[in-house]
């Protein structure tokens, strides 16, 4: 049986030993980190492309590849350098034969050895393969597809959430890694601020991070899972965040100078170690990086990457917000002049309303519950521009929710003009299945707008698009302690072009859940 490290984490702190088993105590040397790391199952890539390679923001001519130089994944500053020259190339081929692009990117420690590397002239809807070369060393090989234009017959893309590392390993990258993809989505919660759960763990030696290079260790520690890795390596990536990225359940425009000092190190650690795009010069990063941005898959898919943690204010107020004024009127622009496609919105925290029981109050109003006017300004927006095929994909809350959307949740008559699939978390501890027993049909009976309610399970969600239909499979793994566990398809959830709202696969609906609606 492989390691088991939320059993070990929990063994070290009953034995007041756990400097000896959290990688990310201080005190540790990089090799010590290292050490501890691989006692919980992390694995590394060969020197210096110790945490991998990846691409994201595909587009029919262009993909960005994205790579970290390592050597010591826990050291704050590697021993490099100030610039090492990194050889690219982009192939047709696995074999890297048939080369197409090739290059050379300066990895600077300004950004801790990090490669983004913007790849254009490609041609539309068609994979590539490409690796890295640098300090006489070469990358894992890693498979990118540019997006398609024109008709396009399907699209099959994932999403995944929430993979809090002490909590469990990544079978469910494993299996992402496994499928037949177009590109993978990331709605947040990559990292955790936070060590294991369990004051005696998490209080022993172990502060949360303030600094860049607090953060990068912790991203290297996430990146140590390979099966992390090796996801990244198979598809290309978008990226959203949310709070544990930085700190829980914080708000961009708050705080005093340490928390935006914080969030400042917390963001630049996170561009480090993502394939994510940005918008300017190879600093424009710093101190934010642009996460929002609407992308396409030929004349299939619309794809609108939401930004819900930089730009929003304090929760429940009248006039709050939680797009930010800029990014609220970009989102409202972009719905009424929206093509004729399947609109998906990729958006960190739920839409949907979710009051706890019948007639009590709202029970997270970190999510969108807490900007309960802009909500409604911009679900109103959607239904009076007449924008069709709206499905909003969701993670955080680390259970399954189907949700109908509506301008207004409490009215019924309130027409339905979309759908929200919330997904299971990679890892991320869900509520026990007694209070997923208890609690589902009590939020069942008061939101008529849940359709259904899964809380017991891991894993992540596989959406196959049509110019007729939409699916979502949600997959779940059998065991969070096993790395190699299996993946299995929970149940399917349809949405038909041109019909609001979703219904359940006949084949599936037996499957075991805390809330069906019938």
């Amino acid at each position: 049986m492989t390691l088991n490290r939320r059993d070990l984490l929990k063994a070290a702190g009953a034995a007041g030993a756990l400097n000896l088993a959290w990688p990310l105590s201080a005190g540790l040397s990089p090799a010590q980190a290292r050490e501890a790391a691989e006692a919980l199952g992390a694995t590394y890539d060969a020197a210096p492309f110790t945490l991998g390679v990846g691409s994201g923001d595909p587009q029919p001519t262009s993909v960005v590849l994205w790579t970290r130089l390592a050597p010591e994944p826990f050291a704050e500053e590697q021993r490099l350098p100030e610039i090492v020259e990194v050889g690219w190339v982009v192939a047709e081929d696995s074999a890297l034969s048939r080369v197409v692009a090739r290059g050379t990117y300066p990895a600077s420690a300004t950004l801790g050895h990090s490669v983004h590397v913007p790849v254009h002239g490609l041609t539309p809807g068609r994979p590539y393969w490409y690796a890295f070369t640098a300090l006489g060393a070469t990358s894992r090989t890693g498979r990118t597809r540019t997006a398609p234009l024109g008709p396009v017959p399907r699209v099959r893309f994932a999403s995944a959430n929430c993979q809090h590392f002490p909590s469990g390993h990544y079978a469910a990258h494993r299996g992402i890694a496994r499928e037949d993809l177009d590109f993978v989505v990331h709605l947040g919660d990559y990292i955790y601020e936070g060590g294991p759960t369990g004051s005696s763990l998490r209080d022993h030696n172990a502060p949360d991070p303030r600094t860049v290079g607090d953060y990068r260790k912790r991203h290297a520690l996430y990146k140590g899972d390979p099966s992390l890795r090796e996801a990244h390596a198979a598809h290309p990536w978008f990226l959203t965040w949310d709070d544990h990225e930085v700190v829980n359940d914080y708000s961009g425009t708050g705080g005093g100078a340490p928390f935006l000092q914080r969030r400042a190190a917390a963001y630049q650690a996170w561009y480090e170690h993502m394939p994510h795009r940005d918008g300017g010069p190879l600093t424009s990063a710093l101190p934010d990086p642009v996460i929002h941005r609407r992308r396409t898959w030929g004349d299939l898919l619309e794809l609108t990457v939401l930004d819900l943690r930089s730009h929003r204010s304090a929760q429940n107020l009248a006039d709050g917000t939680i797009l930010g004024a800029e990014q609220k009127a970009w989102l409202k622009q972009g719905i009424s002049q929206a093509p004729d496609a399947w609109h998906v919105w990729a958006n960190s925290i739920m839409l949907s309303q979710l009051r706890g029981r019948p007639g009590g109050s709202y029970m997270f109003t970190d999510q969108w519950d807490g900007f309960l006017a802009e909500r409604k300004e911009v679900l109103t927006h959607v239904h009076s521009s007449g924008l069709e095929d709206l499905v909003v994909i969701t993670g955080d809350w680390h259970s399954a929710f189907v949700d109908d959307i509506r301008p207004d949740f409490d009215d019924t008559s309130s027409p339905v003009i979309g759908t929200e699939f919330t997904a299971h978390s990679v890892s991320s501890s869900a509520y026990s299945a007694d209070w997923n027993a208890t609690n589902g049909p009590l939020m069942g009976r008061a939101n008529p707008h849940l359709k259904y309610f899964e809380g017991n399970r891991y894993g992540y969600d596989v959406y196959e698009v049509t110019p007729e239909r939409f699916s979502t499979h949600m997959r779940v793994i059998a065991d969070r302690r096993d790395p190699a566990s299996p993946v299995t398809t929970l149940t399917t959830f349809h949405v038909d072009r041109g019909r609001a709202g979703s219904y359940e696969d006949p084949a599936t609906k037996g499957s075991p859940a805390q809330w069906r609606r019938d």
